[in-house]
């Protein structure tokens, strides 16, 4: 029978192991939101960087697996268990960190990578429809005009014409087709880049605080397992 030093604890790391269990959940969450709200948008972004929320939906995922173990080992008072909780645990805050540190390493280049991938979705604008198709909706959903502005289209479009979904409204008195004149001024580039950059820092504060939570459930299971190795040798 465990003490009620001992009791204390299991039932604060069964607690805290509930929390994991809700930082696991909020990740899955978060990832999933940000995948299938912004998933369109991929073809302008690297395929390594659009890649952050599946793994932010798998490491969800697996946080939510792992806690079972902590949460049966605590009120099984199972050592064998809790350990293989700690250990997984940490793992998986040092991948959190891991992808941290990756995530500000790239978000200092992220402006630089999604100008290529402008210029070359533009490029081959009329050769593909998927890029024809992710630039209309771009256009249209963040009401902007080519990377930096319509004068981007120059060569790609004859006569100073424009893709429709840079234009709002045409005056048909003026022109039958999407010009300069009656194009959105702004460029895509900035307006994609600034939304990124909010969901950036809204994914930062999220992990800084899932590793705070787990951090603390780790330090109680090493002591939970050290406290049932204790109990068990004075057996």
């Amino acid at each position: 029978m465990a003490s009620g030093g001992l009791t204390c604890v299991k039932y604060i790391t069964f607690f805290c192991n509930l929390l994991f269990a809700l930082t696991g959940l909020l990740i899955l969450t978060v990832g999933t939101i940000v995948q299938l709200n912004y998933a369109h948008y991929s073809n302008f972004v690297s395929d390594h960087i659009w890649t952050a929320p599946i793994i932010l939906m798998v490491v969800g995922a697996a946080v939510a697996f792992i806690c079972f173990l902590g949460c049966c080992g605590a009120l099984k008072e199972n050592s064998c268990m809790i350990l293989s909780f700690a250990i997984l645990a940490v793992v998986i805050f040092l991948l959190e960190i891991g992808l941290g540190i990756a995530g500000y390493v790239k978000h200092s280049g992220l402006q630089q990578l999604m100008e290529t991938q402008f210029n070359t979705t533009m490029k081959h604008y009329r050769e593909r429809d998927d890029y024809r198709d992710a630039w209309t909706l771009l256009q249209t959903e963040l009401d902007c005009c080519g990377t930096h502005g319509p004068n981007d289209w120059d060569g790609i479009f004859a006569n100073k014409t424009l893709p429709p979904a840079c234009c709002k409204l045409i005056n048909l008195s003026e022109a039958k087709d999407c010009t300069t004149m009656h194009a959105i001024q702004q460029g895509c580039l900035q307006k994609l880049l600034g939304i990124l950059d909010s969901k950036t820092l809204i994914l930062a504060s999220v992990v800084l605080s899932v590793a705070g939570i787990q951090l603390l459930t780790i330090l109680f299971a090493c002591c939970l397992y050290r406290s049932f190795r204790r109990s068990y040798d004075h057996v």
